[in-house]
């Protein structure tokens, strides 16, 4: 029945564009200002995987970032040859970023060590001016010392999320709070730097109690579909 809700409630956002986030987006999912989003869309038989797998696969942006350590990032080229989760979010996220982190995190734990080894997860700032490299990677350290994080301007930034049909707004100041509006998806790539599956993930909790979105054991079981994609 989980498997079944996740893959029916995967197919019911085929064909539009996800755009939950920490904050609303415009109410049809298009990033206000920014253009004709990339459209993720997803038919066909039923896929072996529980996200939601791309008829078309989207190929990996040329993003150049910088690291936690301050140093230049080629996300194409340092993450060629290994399966890449990919997602854009903040570390003032209170609800939607840590739980991805750590469903992320907590998933990567059920591999074998030879297929965690093969797996790169990469986390982007929306809110540039205040992730600072240090408190970037604190946070980060909190879910898992071996993700990756990025941050840049916050044009650079936006740019490449909407490649790959994420939608983020310029951080704004409400109530005297700071809000980062930005999509939720998981962006998986395969080790051929093409995205082939892309995971909603939410808060919360479906009518049956079961978890809303996309879950810890979701990801451990794509992501060995992902590292061996020719596996029976």
């Amino acid at each position: 029945m989980r498997k079944a809700l996740v893959r029916t409630a995967a197919l019911a956002v085929a064909g539009l564009l996800f755009a939950a986030g920490c904050s609303s987006s415009d109410g049809n999912g298009t990033p206000s200002g920014n253009g004709a989003p990339v459209k993720i869309t997803s038919s066909g038989p039923p896929s072996k995987f529980r996200g939601t797998e791309l008829d078309r696969p989207m190929e990996k942006p040329d993003l150049a970032l910088t690291d936690t350590s301050g140093q230049a990032y080629d996300f194409k080229a340092r993450t060629a040859g290994k399966v890449t989760l990919l997602y854009f979010g903040y570390t003032h996220c209170p609800d939607v970023c840590p739980t991805t982190m750590a469903d992320v995190a907590r998933a990567l734990t059920k591999l074998k060590a030879e297929d965690r080894a093969n797996v790169n997860v990469v986390f982007v700032t929306t809110d540039p001016e205040r992730d600072t490299g240090p408190e970037l990677r604190q946070w980060l350290d909190a879910f898992d010392p071996s993700f990756t994080g990025l941050t840049g301007s916050f044009e650079t930034i936006q740019a490449a999320a909407k490649s790959v049909g994420v939608p983020i707004e310029p951080p704004v100041v409400k109530d005297g709070k700071v809000t980062s509006t930005h999509g939720t998806q998981v962006v998986a790539f395969s080790p051929d730097n093409r995205a082939r599956v892309v995971y909603l993930a939410s808060v919360g909790m479906n009518p049956d109690g079961s978890a809303a979105g996309i879950t810890a054991d979701d990801f451990a079981h794509d992501l060995p579909l992902l590292i061996h994609p020719d596996a029976s």
